[in-house]
């Protein structure tokens, strides 16, 4: 499985957030440090370790 993920660079870290979950944002020290967190992130929301959680959804509308 793949998930989308949004990042960038600021100065001397790498910022990003899950497609899917644009409120829980993570960053690293490096690109490689900030997709390990990305991962971490995912794991927590999607294991019930965070509660409300708000993501994003696709309605189809004729």
């Amino acid at each position: 499985m793949k998930k989308k993920y949004i990042y960038w660079q600021d100065d001397d870290m790498w910022l990003g957030y899950l497609e899917e979950y644009p409120d829980y944002w993570t960053q690293g020290e490096t690109e490689e440090d900030l997709k390990e967190n990305l991962l971490d992130i995912y794991q927590e929301l999607t294991g019930n370790k965070i509660p409300n959680i708000r993501k994003v959804a696709e309605l189809e509308v004729s």
